[in-house]
């Protein structure tokens, strides 16, 4: 569960980034607006291209606009602090603002949308394997430096909103409107949103850096494909990073690159992570204790009960606007496919003995069957491969019913060869290659069979376009009763 709490958080976390800074942009230039999924995607095509270059160097690349970031939206919050108003005027609104009672319900949907607002500070503890050493101090002076300074940003521009009377305006982020406020639509204005598209849409970057390592420990563990835990020449899980791109660019087209809709999807993901976190330290704290352990215990106990009624109320709210797709993705397809495929990797090691000592290897007859097309050098390599791995080698020849004259012909230069290999001649009546070949391995009485499927590997890669994978086709239908006995498939040519 907490794998693919943090799976969803990953892949929401790379499309509300990139979204946000979509939004960003058409806030500065409107004419744009009517291509923000088109957008979206280009802007997740760069940051996983960068991303795939290496982690290092994307790290470099994204301290630039942060700082830049940080430095703008702190000018705009000191202009609106200082003034108490807007510098200049601001555009009226064109979403309705009611006023009513405040009611219990209006408080809980209050108190889940600004807890939305913590999605992210958990990027660093997940992250906490690629710091330097040593890397729990590090990373806990950076997780106190990005509270300092979220809460330092969120509640001063919490008050410059309300001293502007800011209100929703279509097409527009509430940011931009601050900004206009404070400096008006000259340069200043352009500087703080230019750098507020590059720092949202990079700040997918975490994700980049932490799901592809979280899908290969999944992987280490057989609860996803080994293939996640390959390392690509430059030390990036490349399989992850597809994934990752893949899974957000559906999200992204499928929603519009609407904000407001991916943003209660990924505070869902985050929440439940949040509380699995409490509850983990709760029990990490019980079992360890220390100096005053039972201080630090009900510290987390307060904790996990907040974010499980974030959790619920986000839950309930959003549940209609795309809050069931977390709810069933998270168990259903994530964890149950998890553990589908960890039961598949167990299976697959019971049968060949990973856990357990194997049997000594021991020499026993062998019969190497080549299925052979045409006499044509492969044909010769294929055999004399064969003739150093057994004790008998066969050749099978699939002849098709309705190729009478092409059959007379093939064993007419059979004979004329004369490779020392009995030849035999297999029947097909409709025209199949697999089954007949099946039926023959399956007939020997030969406790060890090996098939050996000789295949061509053109030199230039446009060429392998020419070659009919017969070979290959063999091989696929039904592994040439792999089930039945122990048999090997090897290609040359």
């Amino acid at each position: 569960m907490a794998a693919a709490s943090l799976v969803i958080d990953y892949v929401l976390n790379v499309a509300v980034s990139v979204a946000a800074g979509v939004a960003a942009l058409t806030s500065a230039f409107p004419a744009l607006l009517a291509w923000t999924p088109e957008l979206c995607v280009v802007v997740l095509l760069v940051i996983a291209a960068i991303n795939l270059r290496g982690i290092a160097m994307s790290a470099r690349l994204f301290a630039l606009p942060a700082a830049v970031f940080v430095v703008a939206v702190l000018i705009v919050v000191g202009i609106g602090l200082i003034h108490g108003g807007p510098v200049h005027p601001l555009p009226a609104p064109t979403q309705p603002v009611t006023v009513g009672s405040v009611g219990i319900l209006l408080v809980l949907a209050a108190f889940g949308n600004g807890c939305a607002a913590l999605t992210g500070v958990e990027a660093i503890a997940n992250a906490t394997p690629s710091f330097r050493k040593p890397r729990q101090r590090r990373a806990r002076t950076a997780e106190a430096g990005l509270g300092l300074l979220l809460g330092v940003l969120l509640i001063s521009l919490a008050v410059v909103i309300d001293r502007y009377g800011a209100r929703p305006v279509a097409g527009r982020t509430i940011l931009s409107l601050v900004t206009e406020g404070s400096l008006g639509n000259g340069v200043g204005y352009v500087v703080v949103q230019l750098s507020t598209v590059v720092l949202l849409a990079l700040a997918a970057n975490t994700s980049y850096g932490g799901l592809p390592v979280l899908a290969a420990k999944l992987a280490a563990d057989d609860f996803l494909p080994h293939v996640f835990g390959l390392r690509a020449d430059r030390m990036v899980h490349r399989y992850g990073v597809f994934v990752l791109a893949a899974l957000s660019g559906a999200l992204l087209i499928g929603t519009a690159g609407n904000v407001n809709i991916l943003v209660p999807l990924f505070a869902i993901g985050v929440f439940v992570g949040f509380l699995l976190c409490q509850v983990g330290m709760f029990r990490h704290w019980r079992e360890v204790r220390g100096r005053a352990w039972r201080w630090k215990a009900a510290f987390s106990v307060f904790g996990a009960a907040m974010t499980a009624a974030a959790l619920l109320v986000v839950t309930a709210s959003k549940f209609l606007e795309g809050g069931w797709l977390i709810v069933l993705v998270l168990p259903l397809l994530l964890v149950v496919g998890f553990t589908v495929v960890r039961r598949a990797y167990q299976r697959i090691g019971a049968a060949i003995d990973v856990d357990a000592m194997p049997a000594q290897p021991r020499r026993t007859g062998c019969v190497v069957v080549v299925p052979v097309v045409s006499i044509t050098r492969l044909a010769a390599e294929s055999l004399s491969t064969a003739m150093s791995m057994g004790d008998r080698v066969v050749a099978l020849h699939v002849a098709f019913d309705d190729e009478t004259e092409a059959n007379r012909k093939f064993a007419e230069r059979w004979q004329q060869w004369r490779p020392d290999v009995p030849l035999v001649m297999l029947d097909s009546a409709h025209r199949t290659i697999d089954e007949p070949i099946v039926r023959y391995v399956k007939s020997l009485p030969e406790g060890r069979v090996v098939v050996l499927i000789g295949e061509i590997e053109p030199t230039r890669l446009w060429e392998r376009i020419l070659r009919n994978r017969r070979g290959r086709r063999w091989w696929l239908a039904r592994s040439v009763a792999v089930r039945v006995r122990s048999c090997a498939v090897c290609g040359s040519g």
